[in-house]
């Protein structure tokens, strides 16, 4: 019987993070389907004195390097590339303070030992409601359900986007047959009613693609992360 494995960014990172990688996202796998999408939210310590994201660009460019931000799975990692393509956007620059995990991350954010971060929706939004932190933007391209009165990164900054997408893979070498019939069975299945509401409760939504435009984002998106990565040197703690 195959087996199957679940994509997120992680190994698209590892990719170039580490050069001596046993295998090869685009080579030795075979794309079956694109499930999910999950966006970041863009929070900020309580004691910081900005609550948009266009205030913080401001606060930032009038104290250049004041600010840091929580790498909150260390360097590399989803939301660290995050950060820094933010910074990078807007022409700002902040100290990155690598983590091991995100509990301690959003300890420290909580406590205002650290000032800004992006995380995934279903980890930092309790902490959101809780009022340990604050909310300035959610990093998909329109307004979350889960968050729906907080804005977008690019409704300040256009295009802006980021986030955690989920997909199915199987051993490279799989007929095109079943490739094709495993991406029909799931592309049903994420449009029944309950796996819908399953995403919106977890601030996720669909993102169906075909076996052949789940290749061509999973090629650039390769690309693209390895390009960050290595413009900006990161390496790994």
């Amino acid at each position: 019987m195959a087996s199957f494995s679940l994509v997120s960014c992680i190994p698209l990172i590892s990719q170039t993070l580490y050069p001596s990688l046993t295998f090869n996202v685009n080579k030795d796998f075979a794309p079956i389907a694109m499930v999910a999408y999950s966006p970041h939210l863009l929070v900020a310590s309580n004691k910081m004195p900005f609550n948009t994201t266009a205030e913080l660009i401001s606060y930032a460019k009038k104290n250049p390097g004041k600010l840091n931000f929580a790498a909150a799975a260390g360097s590399g990692s989803a939301n660290h590339l995050a950060g820094i393509v933010f910074a990078k956007k807007v022409g700002i620059d902040w100290a990155y303070i690598p983590y091991k995990g995100s509990a301690q991350a959003i300890t420290d954010l909580g406590a205002g030992q650290v000032d800004v971060t992006f995380n995934g929706v279903t980890g930092i939004y309790p902490h959101v409601k809780g009022g340990i932190i604050k909310l300035l933007a959610v990093s998909s391209s329109k307004r979350n359900p889960v968050t729906p009165n907080a804005p977008t990164v690019a409704e300040t900054i256009p295009g802006f986007l980021t986030g955690s997408r989920q997909g199915v893979l199987a051993p490279d070498g799989t007929p095109q047959p079943i490739v094709d019939k495993l991406n029909a069975e799931i592309l049903n299945a994420i449009k029944l009613p309950e796996v819908q509401e399953a995403l919106k409760a977890a601030g996720a939504e669909a993102y169906p693609m075909t076996p052949a435009k789940f290749s061509k984002w999973l090629q650039g998106e390769v690309i693209a992360r390895g390009k960050v990565i290595k413009d900006n040197n990161i390496q790994l703690d």
